[in-house]
C-alpha cells in the first residue's frame, strides 16, 4: 500500500482512469488483417510434429487465409532442419551439366500448407550449390562463424536460375491448380542489402528482371515482388530500395507489391529492458515516404515481409537480456500497439499496407521458454499467440475509438512510450457484433500500477442488452509462462503438467460471459487494465 501511495504522489497521472470512447455508427472502412502473416528461416521444422500443430492453430486464428513465408526454400541439402538454415535440394545438376529438378521436399512443405489452408507467401531463394558463382563454403552454421556464402551469390547462370523459378511455377500450377497459385505472392530473396545478397545492387536487380520474367512466363497472371530490404531507415537499406524501385520503373519490370522489413532495437537501461517501438514505426514511415516518391508504385500493396521487437528470432535469453519479452506478455502489449499505429500510419500516407508479417515460429530440440522468438514452445503456446488471436476478433468494419490515455502517433515515432503509457485501442463491427482491443503498453519493462478504464460505446443497434464477453493476456490470463514458473519451471513436465501448461496457452476470458444493459444505444463497461496486458471485449446483440 505505501509502495502503491509513493508511485500516486510522484506521478498521480499513472493512476488517471483513461476513457476510451467507441462509436458504432463512425466506420472508417473495413479492417484489414494484417496481423495474418507470419514467417520462420527453416522451411524442414514445417512438417514436423510442432510445426504442423503450430500452423494448424495459426490458420485458426482467422477466417481469411493466414499467409506464410520461408527461407532457404531453394538450398541444396539434404533437408535436415537446424536453426537458421534449411534445404529442398530442389536443383542439382548431372555431370553433363544440365538441371535435375527434384521438388520431394518443396512439395512437402507446400502440401502441409495446403492441408490447413494456408496460402504460401513465397520467398524465391536462396541459390543453390551447383548455379552459386563462388559455392565455396556453402552451408549456414549457426551461430559459428565464419559461415558459408555460397547459399547467398549472384548465379553463374542467370537463364540457368530462370528456368528454375519457372519450372518451380510451372509444378506449383500442376500440383495446385491455377486458381490456387494466382492467390500466391513472389517474393525475390531476402535482404539483399545485408550479408543475404553477397552480389552488388544492380546484380540483384538483374536477378529480379529474370526472376520476375520467368515467374510471368510460368503464369502471366501470378503476383511478383520485392525487394525484402532491411529497415529503410538506414541509409544503406533506404538507398537500395529506392534504387530498386528505379530501376523496376525505368526497366517497365512487372512490380505487384513492394516489400521491406521494419525491426525494433530493444536494449537494457539501468538494469531493465527498454523496447523500441519507436524504431520499429519509424521504419514503416520511412519506407512507405519512400515508395510515395514514386507514381507508378505509391498505390501498390506494401508488405513488411518481417516486422518484429528486434532482428534475431535464434538468439536466445541467456547472454542475450535485451529480448527478455519474448516470454511475456510485453510481448504482445507491444505488438498490439504496433498494429493500432500502423494502421494510424496507413491511414495518415494513405497507404496501402497489406501484411505486417511476424518472423516467429517454433525450434525443434530446445528447452521449454529458453527466449527464442517463437509463438510456441515445445508444443506449449506463448502469450504472444494470443495476441493473434484477439486480432482474429476483429472483424468487419474498423470504428472510430478515441482514448485519453493514447500516447499518439506523433510522440511514438518522437520518442517511443518512455513517459505515461500508451493505454489505447481499437474497434472493429460488423452484423450485430462489436468487437474492441484495448492494450496498456510501455517501452520500460517494470512493475507499475494498473490502468483504471471506461469503456463508453454509442450507436449500437441492441434493444435491451448485449452479451459481453471480456478476453485478457495478462500474468494470469492466456499466459503459460507463469503457469510454467509457477509450476517451478520444469524442462521435463509431467503429463499432468503438459496438460495445464496447454489449456494456459488458449485465450482465456476474464470473467464469465455476461448480458449488460444497453439504453439508447449506450453501453459502458469499467475494467482495471494492468501495464503490459491487453484486452479484447466482444459486444453481440
Amino acid at each position: 500500500m505505501f509502495r502503491s501511495l509513493l508511485i500516486f504522489l510522484l506521478a498521480p497521472e499513472l493512476f488517471a482512469q483513461t476513457d476510451i470512447r467507441v462509436d458504432a455508427t463512425s466506420k472508417q472502412g473495413q479492417f484489414p488483417p494484417i496481423f495474418a502473416w507470419f514467417g520462420y528461416d527453416e522451411p524442414n521444422y514445417t512438417y514436423t510434429a510442432n510445426g504442423k500443430t503450430l500452423l494448424g492453430e495459426l490458420a485458426a486464428i482467422t477466417p481469411v487465409r493466414v499467409s506464410i513465408r520461408t527461407h532457404h526454400l531453394l538450398v541444396t541439402g539434404n533437408g535436415a532442419a537446424s536453426m537458421k538454415w534449411g534445404s529442398t535440394n530442389a536443383y542439382t545438376e548431372d555431370a553433363s551439366g544440365k538441371p535435375v529438378y527434384d521438388w520431394t521436399i518443396v512439395d512437402r512443405i507446400f502440401d502441409t500448407y495446403m492441408q490447413f489452408r494456408l496460402r504460401p507467401f513465397v520467398e524465391i531463394g536462396f541459390m543453390p550449390e551447383a548455379l552459386s558463382s563462388q559455392p565455396e563454403p556453402y552451408a549456414r552454421n549457426w551461430p559459428s562463424t565464419p559461415e558459408g556464402r555460397g547459399w547467398a551469390q549472384p548465379p553463374k547462370d542467370y537463364a540457368k536460375w530462370a528456368e528454375l523459378v519457372r519450372q518451380w511455377v510451372l509444378h506449383a500450377v500442376a500440383r495446385y491448380g491455377k486458381s490456387e497459385v494466382e492467390t500466391w505472392q513472389w517474393e525475390l530473396w531476402n535482404e539483399p542489402d545485408i550479408f543475404y545478397w553477397r552480389g552488388t545492387s544492380e546484380e540483384y536487380d538483374k536477378l529480379y528482371d529474370f526472376t520476375a520474367a520467368a515467374v510471368r512466363r510460368a503464369l502471366p497472371t501470378a503476383k511478383v515482388g520485392g525487394p525484402a530490404t532491411t529497415n529503410p531507415n538506414s541509409e544503406k537499406a533506404g538507398a537500395f530500395l529506392r534504387q530498386f524501385l528505379e530501376h523496376c520503373a525505368h526497366a517497365g519490370t512487372p512490380l505487384d507489391f513492394i516489400s521491406y522489413h521494419a525491426k525494433g532495437a530493444p536494449r537494457m537501461v539501468d538494469g531493465h529492458l527498454r523496447m523500441g517501438i519507436r524504431q520499429n514505426l519509424a521504419a514503416v514511415e520511412k519506407g512507405i515516404e519512400i515508395v510515395s516518391q514514386f507514381p507508378r508504385f505509391k498505390n501498390l500493396p506494401i508488405l513488411l515481409s518481417e516486422s518484429d521487437p528486434e532482428g534475431c528470432a535464434a538468439c536466445p535469453l541467456a547472454g542475450h537480456p535485451e529480448v527478455g519479452y519474448r516470454n511475456n506478455t510485453i510481448y504482445p502489449a507491444y505488438t498490439a500497439a504496433m498494429l493500432g499505429n500502423l494502421l494510424k500510419l496507413a491511414d495518415r500516407y494513405h497507404a496501402n499496407i497489406e501484411g505486417m508479417l511476424t518472423w516467429a515460429f517454433e525450434f525443434e530440440d530446445k528447452q521449454y521458454f529458453e527466449g527464442f522468438r517463437t509463438l510456441a514452445t515445445n508444443g506449449i503456446d506463448k502469450p504472444i499467440l494470443n495476441l493473434f488471436r484477439m486480432a482474429g476478433l476483429l472483424r468487419g468494419d474498423r470504428v472510430q475509438l478515441s482514448s485519453s490515455g493514447a500516447a499518439g502517433l506523433d510522440a511514438i515515432l518522437q520518442s517511443g512510450v518512455t513517459g505515461p503509457p500508451d493505454v489505447d485501442g481499437m474497434a472493429t463491427r460488423s452484423d450485430r457484433e462489436l468487437a474492441v482491443m484495448v492494450w496498456n503498453y510501455h517501452d520500460d519493462d517494470q512493475p507499475a500500477p494498473a490502468s483504471p478504464v471506461r469503456l463508453s460505446i454509442a450507436g449500437l443497434s441492441a434493444a435491451g442488452g448485449a452479451l459481453v464477453e471480456h478476453y485478457r493476456i495478462d500474468d494470469q490470463h492466456s499466459n503459460a509462462y507463469t503457469s510454467w514458473q509457477l509450476m517451478g519451471s520444469p524442462q521435463k513436465p509431467t503429463g499432468e503438467q503438459y496438460g495445464h501448461l496447454e489449456a494456459a496457452g488458449q485465450l482465456q476470458l476474464l470473467h464469465s460471459p455476461e448480458w449488460l444493459p444497453v439504453k439508447d444505444g449506450h453501453l459502458e463497461i469499467a475494467f482495471s487494465l494492468p501495464r503490459q496486458s491487453v484486452s479484447l471485449i466482444t459486444i453481440r446483440w
